[in-house]
């Protein structure tokens, strides 16, 4: 069964993503919850894995980890956006009855890319669940509702901003046990913007079924009638997009990695497959459950990042003065966009570069729009990222 509860309608409030929480019994709990109000990482991590994360080494880029894997589901599943293990993983707590219900995402029934909260009860309602969606929705309003159905060991799939909400939250709602599931989140937009980049892309949007930013610098495109496209990132229309594009929330996040999660599963350091972040014994739990139905093997890391990186924080320091950006040549652009899979960094080194990106962004954006709020909002390891390309905290920037 795969049910969705009436949502309240939202309280309204600056910096919000929509994570669901203004829309339960007690909207002001945002003032503890929300990641872009005063988010504690360190203490937040103590409890969802024991530990806080080191400050060297790769957990200072992506957070507590136990393990990390290079992974493929086999055979994948039809309809996945990459091999099914998302949603395999929470099919497998359904069927062994390790949960009573899984909050995550479905397609809406008049818009394929629209993302709708849902309750899913039966492990086979879980391939409804595959593939990716973009805009914002409610999840965590699923919560009251779930707990009042009776529910009482859950998994929840969620992205960061989600899943801060729900650990910050987590001791409060009453369930005996909570199973996070996470998925990596650098930039998301309304699905109506969505359309709009969708139609910058090709001239048959609405043929288009599926769409990934892969770790080899390519956007791929695949259409009904099965045809497909790859289009190099150099080659994007960023640059042409309206400035509201990206909300500042998502354009200063500071956890692009879902650090909280109990097993992170994203694509930056796949290489092709998938990267696994294991965190904590649940995440291990998780993941053996599936045994031998998921390949895994040691994440790769070539290449040198510190180019990009440099190159990514010029480019932002100008969009965030608001000068325009300089446009590389489109004879320079086909060139770039053959040279970057093989040259520039790829596995551990491209998922670092790509947190160092976002960690710069942060700094620049808050800086120039919301300059009071950065003492609060930035983390100690958005600092520590951002330092190496001369972003340091002014007074009072820093708690």
């Amino acid at each position: 069964m795969t049910a969705t509860p009436h949502f309240a309608e939202p309280a309204p409030r600056a910096l919000c993503t929509d994570c669901g929480v203004s829309r339960m019994s007690d909207p002001s709990a945002c003032g503890q919850a929300c990641q872009f109000i005063k988010p504690d990482y360190p203490r937040l991590e103590q409890k969802a894995h024991g530990r806080a994360a080191a400050t060297s080494g790769d957990e200072a880029f992506f957070g507590v980890n136990a393990a990390m894997y290079r992974a493929a589901l086999t055979p994948a599943r039809p309809g996945a956006q990459w091999t099914g293990l998302t949603t395999r993983l929470a099919e497998q707590l359904l069927q062994s009855g390790t949960v009573d219900a899984v909050l995550t995402m479905v397609p809406d029934a008049d818009d394929k890319w629209r993302p709708r909260p849902a309750i899913i009860t039966d492990p086979t309602d879980m391939a409804e669940a595959r593939g990716m969606r973009m805009g914002y929705a409610p999840l965590l309003a699923l919560l009251e509702p779930a707990r009042d159905a009776g529910h009482k060991r859950i998994a929840v799939i969620g992205i960061p901003c989600q899943i801060y909400a729900l650990r910050a939250l987590e001791a409060k709602l009453g369930f005996e046990r909570i199973y996070v599931i996470g998925t990596p989140c650098s930039d998301n937009t309304t699905t109506e913007n969505f359309h709009g980049f969708l139609a910058r892309l090709t001239d048959r949007p609405e043929t288009v079924i599926y769409m990934e930013f892969r770790a080899d610098y390519h956007v791929e495109l695949r259409f009904e009638d099965g045809s497909q496209r790859l289009i190099p990132f150099l080659k994007l229309p960023i640059s042409d997009l309206p400035p509201d594009f990206f909300p500042l929330t998502c354009k200063t996040c500071v956890d692009y990695t879902n650090r909280l999660a109990d097993i992170t599963v994203g694509y930056m350091a796949g290489e092709g497959d998938q990267w696994l972040i294991v965190r904590n014994a649940r995440g291990q739990a998780m993941l053996d459950a599936l045994g031998d139905e998921v390949m895994l093997t040691a994440p790769g890391s070539r290449g040198k990042r510190a180019g990009s990186v440099k190159g990514f924080v010029e480019n932002t320091r100008l969009a965030a003065g608001g000068l325009p950006l300089r446009r590389m040549p489109d004879w320079l652009r086909g060139i770039m966009g053959w040279l970057m899979p093989r040259i520039g960094p790829r596995g551990l080194e491209f998922a670092r570069a790509r947190v160092e990106m976002k960690a710069a962004e942060t700094v620049l954006h808050l800086r120039r729009e919301e300059p009071a709020k950065m003492k609060n909002m930035i983390p100690a390891h958005v600092w520590n990222l951002a330092e190496p390309y001369g972003l340091t905290p002014d007074e009072g920037e820093k708690r």
